[in-house]
């Protein structure tokens, strides 16, 4: 179900009201059975993928916690940690993985051993699209229909729960209902944030009497997280599409405003989704960890990484990078450590060579900061932190190399070397013609306008003031009315609901 729908409109007002309704000890079955319509919307089958999930991840989590230390209970992490990513790589990244087998055996003029792999992944594949409903196919490609939406995020979600209970930080949860909810939660299912177990599964078992505080501040939330992503998002992703969808036949100038337009709608379009998830879930009392805190005033790539989809970050950190040794092992394997997580990072967000050089591009990054850190404090070199003029510099600067990696990202469906193609001519050649979009001087204007109120709010760090009761009532309608103007009722996906 798409949050800007009518559809969920009437789902929201139904739930919320149904939930303040029901004695506490009921509301768990209410939003566990919303949860699986608002899930089964996209498509039913797909609920099956996740009661198998969710079934293995109980248990496990039950038996870890009855397992005295020792190595049964690293095999019982492993069987749980080996379910989730193997379902997660099968429909995400098998097609993915095969395609690039077979090109390797082909490179090396193997070309009866490729045959046979491209036979034998075309003949797995087509029973498992038999349990879909399915017809045979001799393409990879139709594994993109049957990917289960949002698949990553509560993966994710759900061997945090897992990696917890084994390190002994969380408790397993016994109610399966409860551990099912904390999986399933309709406002953060499908696009996160990727909560963790510590801050959420209490949530589930406490008693939310009714605020009118809560909310007021969760709709406002949600307000403001629809006219980001219908008002702002909505109208980049016309100038964006103009450019990218025939780079060839862009000049220069064209394809550098369509990667800033993209630029603006991928960071509305996301925050926007994590606006409408956490002020949902306020509604009802819940609290949701934030997810993004104004990224593009970042001073450095690490910066950048510390307020940019938070709960995805923090993930990788603590299940991946410290693992590995984190900052507790030489310098070089430290570098290594953090090229490794951001590759991983960047083929989490898809089956494409794509999302792995934008990862790719962001781990040397934070490697070429941190051998001129290196190099600076050898040579006594201090830099101006301090002052504003410097720090402006660093903000620009940051802000244009996340930039350029967004070629990459947005260029996920085409060819590597288009995004090559694109780069050039906005490195060398930006202002080699005149500026082509879809909208007149005065729309283009307006869209200016929309951004610079968005970079205003978010440099002063605004947020929608709510205690205030009267002006709540003016700019909450008022807000709604603007993103209804701009088509909230429409069927424009979320950029996220891919991953």
């Amino acid at each position: 179900m798409l949050f800007n729908s009518l559809q969920f409109l009437l789902f929201f007002i139904v739930v919320t009201l149904a939930y303040y309704s029901l004695p506490w000890r009921g509301r768990w079955v209410l939003l566990l059975l919303a949860s699986c319509y608002f899930y089964m919307v996209f498509k039913p089958a797909y609920i099956l993928i996740l009661f198998l999930t969710i079934v293995i991840d109980y248990y496990a989590g039950i038996w870890l916690e009855r397992t005295k230390p020792g190595s049964g209970r690293k095999w019982l992490l492993i069987v749980s940690l080996i379910s989730n990513i193997g379902i997660l790589a099968f429909f995400k990244y098998f097609g993915f993985f095969t395609d690039s087998l077979v090109w390797l055996l082909d490179q090396a003029n193997l070309d009866g051993p490729a045959q046979l792999v491209n036979q034998k992944a075309i003949g797995l594949l087509n029973k498992v699209l038999t349990l879909f409903g399915q017809p045979n196919t001799t393409s990879f490609s139709i594994v993109d229909s049957i990917l289960p939406i949002g698949l990553s995020f509560h993966t994710f979600q759900a061997m945090s729960y897992t990696i917890e209970v084994y390190r002994g930080n969380q408790k397993a949860e016994h109610h399966f209902g409860i551990y099912a909810l904390y999986v399933m939660f309709y406002p953060q299912l499908v696009a996160g944030p990727i909560e963790r177990p510590q801050n959420v599964l209490h949530q589930f078992h406490t008693h939310f009497h009714f605020s009118f505080e809560n909310l007021k501040a969760g709709l406002m939330q949600m307000a403001f997280g629809f006219f980001k992503k219908v008002v702002i998002a909505d109208r980049m992703a016309e100038i964006v599409s103009h450019a990218y969808n025939h780079p060839t036949q862009q000049n220069g100038l064209t394809l550098l405003v369509g990667t800033l337009a993209f630029t603006i709608q991928i960071y509305c379009d996301f925050s926007g989704y994590s606006d409408i998830a956490i002020g949902a879930a306020r509604t009802m009392g819940f609290t949701l960890m934030d997810n993004f805190k104004a990224p593009y005033f970042s001073r450095s790539i690490t910066e950048f990484w510390r307020r940019w989809h938070i709960s995805l970050s923090t993930w990788f950190r603590d299940y991946l990078y410290i693992p590995l040794g984190g900052n507790r092992v030489s310098p070089s394997r430290r570098y290594l450590n953090v090229f490794i997580v951001f590759l991983v990072s960047g083929l989490w967000h898809g089956a494409s060579w794509n999302y792995v050089i934008w990862g790719g591009l962001h781990g040397a990054y934070q490697l070429m900061a941190g051998w001129r850190d290196k190099a600076f404090h050898q040579f006594g070199i201090k830099l101006p932190e301090e002052n504003k003029a410097y720090q402006l510099l660093q903000t620009v600067l940051t802000f244009v190399l996340v930039m350029l990696t967004w070629v990459f990202f947005r260029n996920h469906k085409a060819p590597v070397g288009n995004a090559f193609h694109i780069l050039g001519k906005i490195v060398f050649s930006p202002f080699d013609g005149p500026l082509s979009t879809p909208f007149n001087s005065t729309e283009l204007w307006f869209c200016v306008l929309l951004v610079a109120v968005l970079f205003v709010k978010e440099k002063l760090y605004l947020t929608i003031p709510t205690r205030n009761t009267a002006l709540f009532f003016v700019l909450f309608p008022l807000i709604c009315f603007l993103s209804y103007l701009f088509g909230v009722f429409t069927s424009n996906q979320f950029i996220y609901f891919q991953f």
